[in-house]
Order: structure tokens, then C-alpha cells, then sequence
């Protein structure tokens, strides 16, 4: 039997070295188009209040986040290039159903990574 999985993100400010909180999130499945399947908004840790998907609703399959870095910039008073060199941070990625899944973004105006966490 498989486990109960999850989808968790977490997404810190590399140019200043501190959580991005306030971070616009939107997940997408996209199993045959492109469905919102679950949005939040970081905390002041970084991270959304709950998974954004678990148990029976992750379902093995491609996903992408988006990540709303533009405006979280804008917010703490960074001064972008009109359009923002990076503005939306989208990361597409696949899942199997009942594994746990950690994606964080780490990103400043001018670059981003992430990778598989735990």
C-alpha cells in the first residue's frame, strides 16, 4: 500500500538572505492542459500554511508552480527592469502518487534554483 503523499514549497530571498514571505504560489496540473489546482500565499517563514496538495489529491503526474517573484521584489522596494528580468518563476516537475514531494525556490531579481527537498 502506498503511503499518504504531499506537496510542500518554500521559497527564500537569496539577494537579502532572508524567507520571502508574501510570495504569490500557484500549482497547476497538467494532466491533459493546464488546471489550478491549489494557490497560497507565503508566510513569514516562507512557506504555505498547509501542503498544497495531499493524501488522494496528489496524484502521480506533471505540475508547475509559479511563483510570483516580480511582485514580491517590487514589494520590498527593489528597483527592476521595466519588464523584470525575472518576473514570473515557473518550475514544471512530475510526482508519484504517495511520495512526499519538497519543492523550494530560492531566487533574487536576476536568478533562481531549486531542486528536490525534503
Amino acid at each position: 500500500m502506498l503511503g499518504m503523499g504531499k506537496l510542500t514549497t518554500h521559497v527564500l530571498d537569496t539577494a537579502s538572505g532572508i524567507p520571502a514571505a508574501g510570495v504569490e504560489v500557484r500549482l497547476y496540473a497538467l494532466d491533459g492542459g493546464r488546471e489550478l489546482r491549489a494557490s497560497a500565499v507565503t508566510n513569514e517563514d516562507g512557506r504555505s500554511e498547509q501542503p498544497l496538495l495531499s493524501d488522494e489529491a496528489l496524484v502521480t503526474g506533471e505540475y508547475e508552480l509559479e511563483f510570483g517573484a516580480g511582485d514580491y521584489f517590487r514589494g520590498r522596494g527593489a528597483e527592476l527592469d521595466d519588464p523584470a528580468f525575472l518576473d514570473t518563476v515557473v518550475i514544471r516537475f512530475a510526482v508519484r502518487a504517495g511520495e512526499h514531494y519538497h519543492v523550494p525556490l530560492l531566487v533574487s531579481p536576476w536568478s533562481y534554483s531549486t531542486y528536490r527537498g525534503s
